[in-house]
């Protein structure tokens, strides 16, 4: 969760092509907690802060019900990229695959059934999510459009649509076939858990066609495997063209003070 915490602030600045330098911790602890939970979340907060390099200048800790941690972020860039940029032509990507997330918690919360080289995958990707730092700040003048994908696909590229003022057409779904095959085994939407799940910390972003290539060799030296979803045209809204045919992508993600 201390290492979490992190790495939702540490993709934001990802997609951004913002490098994090320093961060102020706030923290509310049950008095519950024992020395070794409390050491259990420094040595968490210490694991990320070393991992990508930022120091962690100090915070605030409080007593409360419930853990709460407060993660503040601080960093330069010459320029930050924007939702809004998307132009028609451009192409649609991803910086990873969608839906591990999503089967990950209806493994540990509905007990769902799969195989074990899966269910490692999918609830590695809950507890100790990735994030993309190096490829955002080594392509962020390449993106014309960027955005960090944790409240959900869907959401993601109903926002950047809104934004950029485009219609967005996706082309496939970026997934793998095990993410399917889960789905398919368990009666779950594929759809559903790779459009709607949240939490998966990669950067959507759009790019011009003469500059696809240098973002993809980027991709392959930070060894990540770019999925090209879709293209950017005239119009509004988001869909899906399979068979011919346009199916609305409506935002299904998360909602902040929905409920």
């Amino acid at each position: 969760a201390a290492r979490k915490s992190i790495v939702s602030c540490v993709s934001d600045f990802a997609a951004k092509g913002v490098k994090p330098i320093f961060g102020i911790i706030s923290l509310t602890i049950p008095k519950r907690f024992s020395r070794s939970n409390i050491e259990s979340l420094a040595k968490g907060f210490q694991k990320a802060a070393k991992e990508f390099r930022l120091k962690i200048l100090g915070g605030d800790t409080n007593e409360g019900k419930e853990l709460v941690i407060n993660f503040s972020l601080f960093g330069v860039t010459e320029k930050i990229v924007s939702r809004k940029g998307a132009k028609a032509n451009h192409v649609v990507i991803t910086s990873g695959p969608f839906g591990y997330t999503g089967a990950g918690l209806t493994i540990l919360l509905k007990n769902k059934k799969c195989p074990k080289k899966f269910g490692v995958k999918a609830k590695m990707a809950v507890f100790k999510p990735n994030c993309r730092l190096m490829f955002g700040l080594k392509n962020k003048n390449y993106f014309s459009s960027s955005m960090d994908s944790s409240d959900g696909l869907s959401t993601t590229l109903n926002e950047m649509s809104n934004q950029s003022k485009k219609k967005f057409v996706i082309t496939s779904m970026p997934s793998e076939n095990d993410v399917l095959e889960f789905a398919k085994s368990n009666e779950l939407n594929s759809n559903n858990l790779i459009l709607n799940s949240g939490e998966e910390y990669e950067i959507v972003a759009t790019t011009s066609k003469s500059n696809l290539t240098k973002v993809k060799n980027n991709a392959r030296k930070h060894r990540i495997k770019l999925y090209e979803i879709g293209y950017v045209t005239k119009g509004r809204g988001v869909f899906y063209k399979k068979n011919g045919k346009f199916v609305r992508i409506k935002d299904g993600g998360w909602k902040h003070l929905k409920h």
